[in-house]
């Protein structure tokens, strides 16, 4: 099967990844059935496993399949949350985190993805919670992983505004103090630019700041039969990010916008290639293999971009077409 643009295929999702054309696709967004903290009612469906390891293997099983069929500039969304164990046979202690995102993501890096962001998404309205011996649990997690370390990430297009003044650029001095790097690590990121962006009275980047990697997001009510959806403003953020507008129709590399500084400000140029090939260009396309209510596809959709779902539950992916189609306009 090549790429089966915008539509969503009704089956087990490695089944249907397999059929995918190695390097089709440009960026997998998903949040998988979470290790039994849901019932869809359906055969075969993950989540149901009886150790918290079998759950992590087969969701390892699902990623290989999607290191394929990404472009070698591809990036993979997983959404994933936590739950407590039940019983020490699930994998911890009775009452314990089971760990359960951490233990894939071991697995991942281990394959040989780059695990480049540990996203907390953070709910200012999170389910209740009775349970008197802990704390509500507020947060999911969104990993971003790549393929290789040159991937496609569009930072200017989720970018807030900065919160922040500009100031008036530091008088210079003859006496300089001494340079305060011998605290830093091996590993630790210098702050040279910060320090020269102060130097001129520039409070950061034109377009806006980095939006960092927690994302302070309500949840949203479920849509039709499904009730385990994440936001639209979750998937936007990603989608912007993470997936070009166009690519090229020959070989797949995405479409940039290059910037062009104008002083102390800055504009977003027309998309340009990024490979010598001529032709028109298409909209790349976003993957997601547990489609659900659709989310994926409706915000791929609303920016330009393709998409192609995966959906075990027929009943879900009839409902999720139809939300797509409305949202469109379409009869």
């Amino acid at each position: 099967m090549g790429e089966p643009r915008n539509r969503i295929l009704v089956g087990d999702a490695l089944t249907e990844l397999r059929k995918l054309e190695t390097g089709s696709i440009d960026q997998c967004l998903t949040s998988p059935p979470y290790f039994r903290l849901r019932d869809y009612a359906h055969v075969g469906q993950l989540g149901f496993e009886c150790h918290v390891e079998d759950w992590a293997g087969g969701l390892r099983d699902i990623a290989r399949e999607v290191h394929r069929v990404l472009t070698p500039t591809g990036t993979f969304w997983l959404n994933l949350g936590d739950t407590y164990a039940a019983h020490p046979s699930q994998g911890a202690p009775r009452k314990s985190l089971l760990l359960a995102p951490e233990r894939l993501a071991r697995l991942l890096v281990a394959d040989g993805w780059i695990l480049r962001n540990k996203i907390i998404w953070a709910k200012p309205n999170p389910m209740p919670s009775s349970v008197p011996d802990r704390l509500t649990a507020a947060h999911e997690i969104v990993y971003v992983l790549a393929k290789q370390p040159r991937y496609f990430f569009d930072l200017d297009a989720v970018r807030i505004p900065h919160t922040s003044k500009p100031g008036k650029p530091p008088r210079p001095s003859a006496r300089r103090p001494p340079a305060r790097q011998e605290w830093r690590g091996p590993n630790a990121s210098a702050t040279t630019g910060l320090t020269d962006l102060r130097a001129k009275g520039v409070i950061g980047h034109p377009l806006g700041k980095n939006p960092g990697d927690v994302w302070t997001i309500p949840t949203a009510p479920g849509t039709g039969s499904h009730h385990a959806a994440f936001p639209r403003a979750l998937a936007e953020r990603c989608v912007l990010a993470g997936s070009p507008e166009q690519r090229c129709s020959s070989c797949r590399a995405p479409y940039r916008r290059p910037l062009q500084r104008l002083g102390a400000t800055a504009v977003r140029l027309a998309l340009a290639p990024t490979c010598h090939h001529a032709g028109e260009p298409e909209p790349g396309i976003v993957l997601d293999p547990f489609m659900g209510s659709g989310t994926t596809g409706l915000v791929a959709s609303a920016h330009g971009r393709d998409w192609v779902g995966i959906e075990l539950n027929p009943v879900f992916a009839d409902e999720a077409e139809q939300r797509i189609q409305r949202a469109r306009g379409s009869p």
